[in-house]
């Protein structure tokens, strides 16, 4: 049951690092790589412990549980093999609550299942009409939104935030299609701190980037295995994999505190614990 607090709240998130309330995760009961659609599944192919994910994303339920989030989790579907990424069929910008429109075949028709969970507990939502665009490509700072250009989410869609959204400056971000999507490369920790890998931006956005915030590097070991794919969730505090221990020294250096949890069958397939969580509300 939903409590009552955050049942009649409606969705607010105006940053990636505010303290985390309430969000949805899918369980990865059917886990799997079947069409190839970015460089880590290439590689991973053929090579999933799906008990393993099981446990692994069941543990990162359990770590925002004891830290006070309230988790609900979207129904699994055999029929979407990579629902576990809820990040990506849904986004909260402000106090709007988009529901994203995927291009893969793989992953159309992640939208309406979200869209009926939503309806089914009146959380107001509202579906991107026109073009492309998934989760993992919108960032949200205050009066910014950074939205990643490589592909996966199309200009007409950014436009149309653009439009729709005018109290805000949206900010599109290129990068080679390789990477999938902008979290994957650009994670923003605080109003003045972020995860950068800068091999996969122009030196005109580094620029950009660095004149906002402290860029805090990530290497090209650890950003294969989605360092920069970390979960804020809220008064400096971090979810980050044990097997990028580099990024996780660097976080507590800057006074971060980060808990550890494997997610190390789950990111084969290209996506670690942002991609896996929809943040409904932020305070």
């Amino acid at each position: 049951m939903i409590p009552t607090t955050l049942a009649s709240a409606p969705p607010r998130c105006f940053t990636e690092y505010g303290r985390l309330e309430h969000v949805l995760l899918c369980p990865p009961t059917y886990f799997q790589i079947r069409d190839v659609i970015n460089q880590t599944q290439r590689h991973f192919v053929d090579d999933i412990n799906l008990e393993k994910a099981d446990t692994q994303h069941r543990h990162f339920m359990e770590c925002l549980q004891r830290e006070g989030v309230e988790v609900e989790l979207l129904p699994a579907e055999k029929r979407f093999p990579e629902q576990v990424f809820t990040r990506d069929i849904g986004f909260t910008l402000g106090s709007h609550l988009f529901v994203a429109r995927m291009d893969e075949n793989v992953r159309k028709g992640e939208e309406t299942l979200l869209q009926k969970w939503l309806t089914n507990r009146g959380i107001p939502h509202s579906p991107i009409p026109i073009g492309s665009i998934e989760g993992g490509d919108v960032l949200v700072d205050d009066d910014i939104i950074w939205i990643g250009d490589s592909g996966r989410t199309s200009r007409t869609a950014i436009e149309y935030l653009r439009i729709t959204l005018p109290h805000f400056r949206v900010i599109s971000l290129s990068f080679p299609e390789k990477y999938l999507h902008l979290d994957c490369v650009f994670n923003i920790l605080s109003h003045r701190e972020a995860l950068v890998y800068p091999p996969a931006f122009p030196d005109s956005d580094l620029r950009r980037l660095s004149s906002r915030y402290h860029l805090i590097e990530v290497e090209a070991e650890e950003q294969f295995t989605l360092g920069t794919n970390i979960l804020s969730i809220g008064n400096r505090t971090v979810i980050s994999q044990p097997i990028n221990p580099r990024v996780n020294r660097k976080l507590r250096q800057r006074g971060f505190r980060v808990l550890e949890v494997e997610l190390s069958e789950i990111i084969k397939s290209g996506g670690a614990f942002r991609c896996c969580s929809l943040p409904l509300r932020r305070t």
